[in-house]
């Protein structure tokens, strides 16, 4: 009897510790650092699929298995980074808990593919995650990153950016219609006597060093010559388009003031009618390239007229270089380092508005706007139906105050062109 009571007392004893070591081996143990969930807003970022159809203007949310160390989330251990530039995008990081919002200081360009790394982010309880890394495309077609101003006329005139919006009344006799693909929605259009947008502050849209000016327009060249957009004249910038140019071969040109080395500035024309003119064949010295479209029997009617085309204006201060693109295709190249020896155009430094000093207001449908008009001469007055108002459709206008290079012109016509 007392044999078994001394082993029955030996078992309890070692199953009591037995009990302690596995219930102090649990307590020792530690849950795991591991990113559990990745949201941008309500899209999924943390399958094995890459997500698509991001917002340009996420909040993405990055969930762990337990708290993170706030000290280890630095814009060195998380980042996002676009893929066909390999620009690092700035973010705002906050750290709360086992959670990580991140938010983009500036919107990302559409449909393009970014990577978001976590690199040695660390727990609390001082495990590291090591590299975790998630890639992801954004909504519609690709557009580069950064646009100071964007209009895509969703049903209304207004800047995607929130800063270049219409004045009060500013918008007359503007109708929406299918644009030129179904990605792109809706397109502006104008009757070619009256259509107006009046955006304020203008003035602020040119006064920079590097500019690009990117947009889809559908011309209707029953009227032969046209005001796409306008900031008085060439005072401040405009487009235009005329079809019946050069025996009816046709001609687009984007004039603009240029600010020189001396704070002065003038005006110079960036235009292609497509005859190949340039400097190496009895064209203006500063002509460095132009596509000859008439050798083979082409013109520019053929890019511009009735139908959608991809017009790209760019100037890039560091070169003084300023080129035409049509189509994502290079046209018309100046270089302003060519100018004859003295000439204040050697000197440019970007460009500046010039005009008049009142409302400044930016318009699409015309050269200036019906107000406050810098150049006074009767064609150039909104007033008069028989001026050359635009008649046509116009879509995904793009301001940037940076020079966009032949691969993202490229890319971005590759991506949307009908």
């Amino acid at each position: 009897m007392r044999k078994q009571f001394v082993k029955l007392s030996s078992l309890l004893l070692v199953s009591v510790l037995l009990f302690g070591m596995i219930a102090c081996k649990k307590d020792d143990e530690k849950v795991a650092f591991v990113l559990s969930s990745l949201k941008a807003d309500a899209i999924d970022l943390n399958l094995a699929t890459p997500a698509t159809n991001v917002p340009i203007d996420p909040t993405i949310v990055a969930g762990f298995s337990v708290d993170v160390n706030a000290a280890t989330v630095t814009s060195a251990t998380v980042t996002l980074v676009s893929q066909y530039d390999s620009k690092v995008v700035e973010l705002t990081l906050t750290t709360v808990g086992a959670s990580i919002t991140i938010v983009p200081k500036t919107t990302l360009g559409s449909g393009s593919v970014y990577t978001l790394s976590f690199i040695g982010v660390a727990s609390t309880d001082g495990q590291s995650i090591g590299t975790v890394v998630r890639t992801f495309t954004t909504e519609g077609a690709f557009a580069p990153d950064g646009p100071i101003a964007y209009w895509n006329f969703e049903n209304n005139a207004n800047d995607q950016m929130g800063k270049f919006n219409p004045i009060a009344g500013g918008i007359i006799d503007i109708s929406y219609v299918a644009s030129y693909k179904g990605i792109a929605g809706q397109a502006a259009s104008f009757n070619g006597t009256t259509s107006l947008i009046q955006i304020a502050n203008g003035n602020l849209l040119d006064s920079c060093n590097d500019f690009s000016l990117v947009f889809w327009v559908k011309g209707d060249s029953t009227k032969h010559a046209q005001f796409v957009m306008g900031l008085a004249g060439w005072f401040g910038f405009q487009f235009e388009m005329n079809f019946s140019a050069d025996d009816n071969k046709g001609m687009c040109k984007l004039a603009a003031q240029y600010r020189y080395a001396d704070n002065t500035s003038g005006s110079e024309d960036l235009w292609f009618n497509g005859n190949g003119s340039t400097n190496a064949n009895g064209g203006w010295q500063g002509w460095t390239f132009c596509k000859d479209l008439w050798a083979g029997g082409g013109k520019v009617n053929d890019y511009i007229a009735d139908k959608w085309a991809f017009v790209t204006c760019v100037y890039d201060a560091t070169s003084k270089i300023g080129t035409l693109y049509l189509n994502g295709e290079k046209m018309k190249a100046q270089d302003f380092n060519l100018w004859p020896v003295g000439d204040p155009k050697t000197t440019v430094t970007g460009l500046k508005y010039n005009g008049a000093p009142g409302n400044k207001n930016f318009v699409f449908g015309f050269i200036q706007d019906m107000n406050d008009p810098t150049i006074a001469d009767a064609w150039a007055q909104y007033s008069d139906p028989n001026n050359n108002h635009f008649k046509g459709l116009l879509d995904d206008v793009r301001i940037y105050h940076r020079p966009l290079s032949q691969e993202e012109i490229t890319m971005m016509y590759n991506s949307a062109k009908p």
